[in-house]
């Protein structure tokens, strides 16, 4: 049996339509690719009534006990506006932004979740994670996942100032490394987590969908008669992001504009 042992939330949401994208990793992407996430940003909330960013929206958060870190404020404002609107907007802490905290839930106006979380979306009872430390294979994400999150670590880099917790963040991150084609690592994380989502939705009869991010390699599969795995890619190599509605299929698309008519990014398979 699929363990769920990590302490799983069970929320209500009955949106007719949602949402989701993830691994922006806003602070090492070029601002071609952070313009169009806000373009896309901006047109979701016109469409929908709740967007969720499944992790990693920023390649680095943290806040700091004298800030947070710099070079988001234009993102922040207009997250901030869409959520005054009324939108409904719920962050999943992904390996990088984990630590999302008060500042983006009381200032901002986010939903904040941390571990993987059982939702009504749009219909589909939906299991939601980033991903990371899920798989087998996953060893090294799993093991900084326990780092990242114990109260000594946390409790130290607090005392850091905003610019060196980030400096020393980009030492680590390396995400600008991964612009290009998935490498190798990338595709073997995506299967192990493919397999890992396929026997979940084996075992767990009460889901519809298993919904991650983290792979930067969108997925949409079928597993059994209305069940679903799927993925939502990232936009370090794609600009793509998952649409639920009541009553239709799930959708994986490749944003180009909203003067664009959409198109699948990966089509559906078994």
């Amino acid at each position: 049996m699929t363990s769920l042992s990590w302490g799983i939330t069970f929320s209500a949401m009955p949106d007719l339509s949602v949402y989701i994208a993830s691994d922006v990793h806003l602070g090492a992407t070029p601002s071609s690719r952070k313009d169009a996430f806000h373009a896309w940003l901006s047109g979701a909330a016109e469409r929908t009534p709740h967007i969720i960013l499944n992790g990693d929206l920023f390649d680095f958060w943290f806040e700091f006990r004298r800030g947070v870190p710099r070079g988001h404020e234009e993102t922040l404002a207009l997250l901030r506006e869409i959520t005054t609107k009324g939108t409904h907007v719920t962050l999943m802490g992904g390996n990088h932004d984990w630590w999302a905290g008060r500042y983006l839930a009381e200032e901002i106006g986010l939903e904040l979740l941390h571990d993987p979380t059982i939702l009504d979306l749009a219909g589909f009872r939906t299991l939601l994670a980033h991903g990371d430390g899920l798989g087998r294979g996953d060893v090294g994400y799993a093991v900084l996942r326990w780092v990242l999150r114990s109260p000594v670590t946390r409790g130290a880099f607090s005392l850091l100032s905003p610019s060196l917790g980030a400096r020393i963040a980009r030492g680590v991150s390396r995400t600008e490394d991964r612009w290009g084609e998935p490498t190798p690592a990338d595709e073997d994380r995506s299967a192990a987590l493919e397999k890992w989502a396929t026997a979940t939705l084996r075992d767990q009869p009460a889901l519809d969908v298993v919904l991650l991010g983290h792979t930067h390699i969108p997925r949409l599969l079928r597993i059994g008669p209305d069940r679903w795995y799927v993925n939502s890619g990232d936009w370090v190599h794609n600009q793509s992001y998952v649409v639920l509605r009541e009553g239709e299929l799930p959708e994986v698309l490749e944003w180009r504009g909203w003067d664009v008519p959409p198109e699948p990014l990966v089509a559906e398979h078994d």
